[in-house]
């Protein structure tokens, strides 16, 4: 290798490692790029009701904050209140906890001892104790609640910057391209663009399936907070696989603290058919038209993402699952391997010709 090649490996290891080290920026950079393209999407419908887009980008802002004033106003105060009655619940049920246990102590053998309330009450509170583990991790969660607050501004600050003049960021990325290739990069970014508004749509339309299943459901089988229920369930559909299963759990709690605890099992059911239904049904049905993505290379995209970018990655395994196959089927498989000549001395084309012959 000449010296050339060797610096222009270290300078590609160099870059390498930079991205790697700024990866939750990068991450942060396409969370601001999906909400501004789905901000660009509304504007792009407003406008075909003869609405100039400087207009149209604060209609399609003012809109957002509405529908998303109005999740909040639909899920935070009821579970407030059900999380009141909850601790209510807990008071309520350690008061009884000796007769309780007094109780269950008559129906056991005498060989078996349930242990005291106040050697309970030590072991809780004891230094080492697992529980006081818990809730040193909850309290360090709250204090870091206020990064999550700063980074959530700082996605949507970007987001709304790039909506504004979205064709000026864009050619800043095209620079970073060979000069032959520009305008081959600008077509990809477009399908991908495209593709992602399709994913979008989709999803919105299988979590409203799962809302008004998960409503319709939970209304028949007399649960409280049906309607935060549901609408945490279509929220929780935006994550695959995961996200229905988490959904579950709030009914459940719920259920099992009123007078019913038997229909956990009807609410078990019932989640499991939207599930089935979403996953075999609404979603090949919908997705066939907008962004085809096999459940097993999703459920593999949604791990990897995970594992190197956390929690986020999670939320965005779907949209960065679609931007990268669209790179590689354009990029991979379009301009490199469906356009590979080998040469006539090369080793494979040799090999290619012993298999044919």
């Amino acid at each position: 290798m000449k010296l050339g090649d060797w610096v222009s490996l270290l300078c590609l290891i160099a870059v390498g490692y930079i991205l790697w080290q700024i990866r939750p920026l990068l991450l942060l950079f396409f969370a601001a790029v999906v909400i501004a393209l789905a901000l660009n999407s509304l504007t792009k419908q407003i406008c075909r009701f003869n609405v100039s887009r400087r207009l149209a980008i604060p209609l399609a802002i003012l809109i957002s904050i509405v529908i998303a004033s109005l999740f909040m106003l639909g899920i935070v105060p009821p579970f407030i209140q059900q999380f009141r009655l909850l601790v209510d619940l807990l008071v309520r049920f350690s008061q009884t906890l000796p007769d309780r246990l007094a109780d269950l102590q008559t129906y056991l053998p005498e060989r078996i001892r349930l242990p005291e309330v106040g050697d309970f009450i030590n072991w809780i509170t004891a230094p080492d104790s697992a529980i006081i583990d818990v809730f040193g991790n909850f309290f360090s969660f709250f204090n870091s609640s206020l990064r999550v607050v700063l980074q959530a501004l700082f996605v949507l600050v970007l987001a709304l910057m790039m909506l504004t003049n979205p064709s000026a960021y864009l050619e800043g990325i095209l620079l970073l391209f060979p000069s032959f290739y520009r305008q081959r990069a600008r077509e990809i970014f477009s399908k991908c663009e495209l593709a992602l508004g399709n994913w979008l749509a989709g999803i919105i339309i299988s979590s409203l399936f799962v809302f008004a299943c998960s409503f319709i459901g939970l209304i028949v089988l007399g649960v409280d907070l049906a309607f935060a229920h549901a609408l945490l369930a279509g929220i929780l559909n935006f994550i695959p696989n995961l996200g229905p299963t988490l959904s579950m759990g709030f009914p459940l709690v719920v259920v099992l603290l009123s007078a019913d605890p038997w229909k956990a099992i009807a609410v078990i059911i019932l989640y499991v058919i939207i599930q089935q239904i979403e996953s075999y049904w609404v979603t090949p049905t919908i997705m066939a038209h907008q962004v085809s993505l096999l459940p097993a290379f999703t459920l593999i995209a949604q791990i990897f993402f995970a594992s190197i970018f956390g929690f986020l990655g999670l939320l965005l395994a779907l949209p960065l699952t679609v931007v990268a196959k669209t790179w590689i089927q354009e990029l991979l498989i379009q301009d490199v391997l469906n356009h590979w000549d080998l040469s006539p001395t090369s080793r494979l084309h040799q090999a290619k010709l012993r298999l044919i012959t």
